[in-house]
């Protein structure tokens, strides 16, 4: 039971020899008569040699195996200390991981920010941390395994939780626990039955945001008084009476003009932000369509293959006034960044779960990928040389941007440099309806 297998193996091997060896001798003896002496010896040396060898197999199994010396259960205390070692190191791993786990959720636990784990499927709470308490009001263990839309009323969380991945960050929404409070919230997915809600304090950031909009707002509107005076003094020089300064006239009126359409704009899109939504109207796209044509053909002067297509038969909730404003600049982007002889294509067609996008696509220079995720920031140029010649102000894809959040819809690019760019409208099932009459516009509109 003690001996290793390799031992007890060598073991018999030895006596199958010396049995051999016995044979052999007896055989030679019956035919010498006088073997004896020899067979003796034989038999001792071969036992000698096999003893050795064993002796040397003992000694490196027992070098390999740590066998203890005189001991026949060396093999069974060299097992027991393995498995003995591999409990211990087992019970190490487990007491690190359990400390690394307490110390990620103490980390959690102090964090500024709320930040809630949210089940999937069901959309219930698995756990916050303290802040949570603090922004939310979610409260332990009450809450827990609660849905997250019933505990945060009256944050409009159905909607934005159903988007997901998809959902886009809820800005400036008010705490449950205190309106005063101003939260932006986000949704980040990190498994496939685990979503992140995290929640942060923005309140003296949208203060700051709001100090900046009343400043803005305030100088724009002590512009338009200066700029409108300059401007009716420059409409009554007559450059006939100077020919000389003919030029100069020419130059002060475009950029007096321009000057008043960049006060107009920052005025629209200081009130645009600071509006916290919109009454809803009929706004009636047939006619939209038509005006935006008439819009662009003005813009172009010819210069362009305009056409206007309507395949969706329907009809928006929304500001008529707003909505106008914004599709007449992304329509007015398109003429004013599209040579001569290049087509501008106007759809609105319908779009998934009822849904509505109406798109302007031109063939114009296109945007470098580099400058897409900031195309909409105000003041943002991709080229401040042609935006200046073109008479841009930088601020017509900003206040597409907000009517657009307004109206619980989202802009689209996508734009490829000496190709065109594409602005695409998306507009939820709850923006649009069944249009009642669509006899006062074609289904498809062909330009000049």
């Amino acid at each position: 039971m003690g001996m290793p297998p390799r031992a007890r193996s060598a073991w018999f091997r030895t006596l199958g020899q010396l049995a051999l060896v016995l044979l052999a001798g007896l055989l030679l003896g019956l035919l010498t008569r006088e073997v004896w002496p020899a067979l003796a010896l034989t038999a001792l040396g071969v036992i000698a040699w096999h003893y050795w060898k064993l002796r040397d197999v003992l000694v490196r199994l027992d070098a390999r195996q740590r066998l203890t010396p005189n001991s026949g259960k060396g093999v069974w205390n060299e097992l027991d200390r393995l498995l003995h070692r591999n409990q211990d190191e087992t019970r190490v791993r487990k007491q690190r991981l359990l400390e690394m786990l307490r110390a990620y959720s103490a980390a959690a636990a102090a964090l500024p920010d709320a930040v809630v784990v949210v089940e999937r499927n069901h959309q219930r709470v698995r756990w916050f941390n303290d802040a949570a308490t603090t922004l939310l009001g979610l409260k332990y263990p009450e809450d827990i395994d609660a849905a997250l839309g019933d505990r945060l009323q009256p944050l409009p969380m159905a909607r934005w939780l159903a988007a997901g991945r998809h959902a886009e960050p809820m800005l400036d929404a008010p705490s449950p626990v205190d309106p005063a409070i101003r939260l932006s919230l986000r949704l980040i997915p990190y498994s496939d039955e685990l979503w992140l809600l995290v929640a942060r304090d923005v309140s003296k950031i949208m203060r700051l945001e709001q100090m900046r909009r009343d400043f803005v707002a305030n100088v724009s509107h002590e512009l338009r008084t200066p700029l409108t005076v300059v401007h009716g003094y420059l409409d009554m020089l007559d450059p006939a009476d100077q020919p000389e300064w003919a030029p100069m006239l020419g130059e002060m009126q475009r950029q007096s003009r321009r000057m008043t359409q960049l006060v107009e704009d920052l005025l629209t899109l200081s009130r645009l932000e600071a509006q916290e939504g919109v009454v809803d109207e009929d706004v009636a796209m047939a006619p939209m369509l038509a005006t935006l044509k008439r819009e662009a053909e003005a813009l172009s002067q010819k210069r362009h293959e305009i056409t206007v297509e309507d395949s969706a038969q329907l009809d928006l909730w929304g500001s008529i006034k707003e909505l106008h404003s914004a599709f007449s600049n992304l329509v007015a982007n398109a003429v004013r960044y599209t040579p001569a002889g290049g087509r501008i294509a106007i759809r609105f067609a319908r779009e998934g779960d009822d849904g509505a996008v109406l798109s302007v696509q031109d063939s114009g220079y296109g945007i470098p990928a580099a400058h897409l995720p900031r195309i909409t920031e105000r003041f943002y140029r991709v080229s401040t040389s042609r935006s200046r010649e073109l008479g841009g102000t930088g601020l017509g894809l900003s206040i597409v941007k907000h009517v657009l959040q307004l109206h619980q819809a989202r802009l689209e690019i996508e734009s490829e440099v000496g190709r065109g760019s594409l602005f695409s409208c998306h507009f939820g099932a709850e923006r649009v309806h069944a249009r009642e009459s669509v006899a006062s516009f074609p289904v498809s509109v062909q330009g000049p």
